[in-house]
C-alpha cells in the first residue's frame, strides 16, 4: 500500500521540522517528505489540511492488564485505546499476574499485539522473579525474547544488595534498569502525599523523603556500577533537583512523569475521590511546579500516560482501599496540549516529550519523521473539543479525574506501519 498524506502541517521533534507540507509512505515506512519519489503513484490519498501530522505518539507506561487481570482490561481494549490516543509504540511494565519473569510469557504478549494489527508493543521485564525483589530473574533470556529494560514495579526492592547486583547484571549486557524512586519502608501503608490535606482527611501520607531517599540510593549504586537507569514517574520538587544534579555530574540516567502529575495536586482529591488515588501520589503545588520546570529544561526527559485501567469493583470503595490507578491513554495527548498551552510551549517541543524522547528511552526507532523511517503516525485536530466519559473512552477502565470535563485536542487518524488502524 502506497499512502500520500497531503496538505497537512508536519511537525516532528526530532528534526525541529514545522510546515505544511506532503508525506509519502511506502512499504511501511516513510519513502518522501514534501515531493513523492519518482515514479510513487498513491494507492491513498489522505487530505490532512488543517491537521497536524506528527509521529505516533510512544507512551512509557501502559498497563494492558494482561495476563491475569483480564477482567480489568484485556489486550484488545487497551490497544485499540492506544490507537484512538495516537500512541503507536508502547511499554508495558511487568506487574501483571504472573509478572512478565519468563521468555514465554512475553513472546504470547509480542505475538498477540501483532495479531490484532494495533500499536507495537514493548514489554518491560520483571527485575526479580515474581516482582519479589529477592531473586534476580534470566536478563538476558527476557531481552532476547523481546523485553527493552527491567523493572521493579512501586518502590526499590527492599534488599539493596539485590539491587546491586541487579544493577551489576545488567551492566554486563548493557540493558537498561527502570526504577520506581521509592523507598518501600517510608511509603509502606500511604494513600496520599504527606501533608496539610492527608492529615486533614486523616489519610496516611507518603512523604517526598521516600523518593529523594530512593534517589540517593539509586545515584550511588549507579556511580558504583555504571548501569543505566531510567526513573519511572517522578513527583516531587527535591526529586527533579537530584535528578538535575545527576545529570550534571554525567550519571546514564533519564526519567519520566506521569501526565496526571503535570496537572493535579493533593487539594484536588477533594473529600476522597478515589478516581484521584493514584501511586504516586498527587503532591503540592510546590511539586507540581518544580516538574514542571524540569520539562521546560530537559531534566525530565519523557511524559507518559502510566494508563492503569482499574475496574468498578476496586475503584468504588473508599479513598484509602481503592486501588491506584487512571485510565489515561486517551488522554495522554489532550493533557500534554493543555499543559504546553499553559505554559507557551513550543508544539514539537510538547510532542517530543511523548514521542521522541520517549523512543530514545525504549530505544526504538519510531518517535520521529524521516526518510526511511518507520510509518508511524497520527493526524491531529488541535481545535477538536470532546468530554471525557465512559462512553466516550474506549479503555474498559472508566476511572480518570477528567470524567465529565471538556478536553481539546482529539486525533482523527492513527497509521502504524503505514497502515490507517484508527479512523475517527
Amino acid at each position: 500500500m502506497k499512502t500520500s498524506i497531503l496538505h497537512g502541517r508536519v511537525v516532528d521533534p526530532a528534526s525541529r521540522l514545522d510546515r505544511i507540507t506532503d508525506l509519502h509512505l511506502a512499504d511501511g515506512r516513510i519513502v518522501g517528505i514534501g515531493a513523492p519519489p519518482s515514479g510513487f503513484d498513491a494507492d491513498l490519498r489522505i487530505d490532512a489540511s488543517g491537521l497536524v501530522v506528527a509521529p505516533g505518539l510512544v507512551d512509557l507506561a501502559a498497563r494492558l492488564r494482561e495476563p491475569g487481570f483480564e477482567y480489568k482490561a484485556t489486550l484488545e481494549s487497551e490497544m485499540q485505546a492506544a490507537l484512538r490516543g495516537g500512541v503507536t509504540s508502547l511499554a508495558c511494565p511487568p506487574d501483571t499476574d504472573p509478572p512478565l519473569d519468563e521468555p514465554g510469557l512475553i513472546e504470547m504478549l509480542i505475538h498477540r499485539a501483532r495479531g490484532l494489527r494495533a500499536a507495537r508493543l514493548h514489554p518491560v521485564g520483571a527485575l526479580t522473579i515474581g516482582m519479589g525483589g529477592e531473586v534476580l530473574t534470566e536478563m538476558a533470556e527476557l531481552a532476547e525474547a523481546g523485553c527493552v529494560g527491567f523493572a521493579q514495579v512501586g518502590s526499590l526492592p527492599a534488599d539493596t544488595q539485590t539491587l546491586l547486583r541487579a544493577m551489576q547484571y545488567a551492566r554486563t549486557f548493557d540493558f537498561a534498569v527502570w526504577l520506581a524512586p521509592q523507598d518501600p519502608h517510608l511509603a509502606r501503608g500511604g494513600v496520599a502525599h504527606a501533608g496539610a490535606v492527608a492529615s486533614r482527611l486523616g489519610l496516611p501520607g507518603v512523604p517526598a523523603i521516600a523518593e529523594s531517599v530512593a534517589l540517593h540510593t539509586i545515584f550511588e549504586l549507579v556511580r558504583a556500577t555504571g548501569c543505566r537507569v531510567h526513573l519511572c514517574r517522578l513527583s516531587s520538587a527535591d526529586g527533579v533537583e537530584l535528578v538535575r544534579q545527576a545529570k550534571r555530574d554525567g550519571l546514564p540516567v533519564s526519567c519520566d512523569v506521569g501526565v496526571h502529575h503535570l496537572h493535579l495536586i493533593d487539594v484536588d482529591i477533594g473529600f476522597f475521590d478515589s478516581n484521584y488515588r493514584i501511586d504516586p501520589p498527587f503532591r503540592s503545588q510546590r511539586d507540581r511546579a518544580a516538574i514542571r520546570a524540569g520539562l521546560a529544561d530537559g531534566t525530565i526527559d519523557a511524559i507518559c500516560s502510566d494508563h492503569t485501567p482499574v475496574d468498578d469493583d476496586a475503584k468504588q470503595l473508599p479513598f484509602g482501599e481503592a486501588e491506584p490507578g487512571v485510565t489515561a491513554l486517551e488522554l495522554l495527548l489532550p493533557l500534554v496540549l493543555k499543559w504546553a498551552g499553559e505554559e507557551r510551549l513550543d508544539l514539537a517541543f510538547a510532542l517530543g516529550l511523548i514521542s521522541a524522547g520517549s523512543a530514545r528511552i525504549l530505544g526504538v526507532d519510531t518517535g520521529r519523521i524521516a526518510i526511511d523511517a518507520p510509518a508511524d503516525l497520527c493526524l491531529i485536530d488541535l481545535e477538536q473539543p470532546w468530554t471525557v466519559g465512559r462512553q466516550t473512552l474506549f479503555s474498559q477502565g472508566k476511572h480518570t479525574p477528567y470524567l465529565g470535563v471538556e478536553v481539546i485536542g482529539a486525533v482523527r487518524q492513527t497509521i502504524v506501519a503505514g497502515d490507517v488502524v484508527f479512523t475517527r
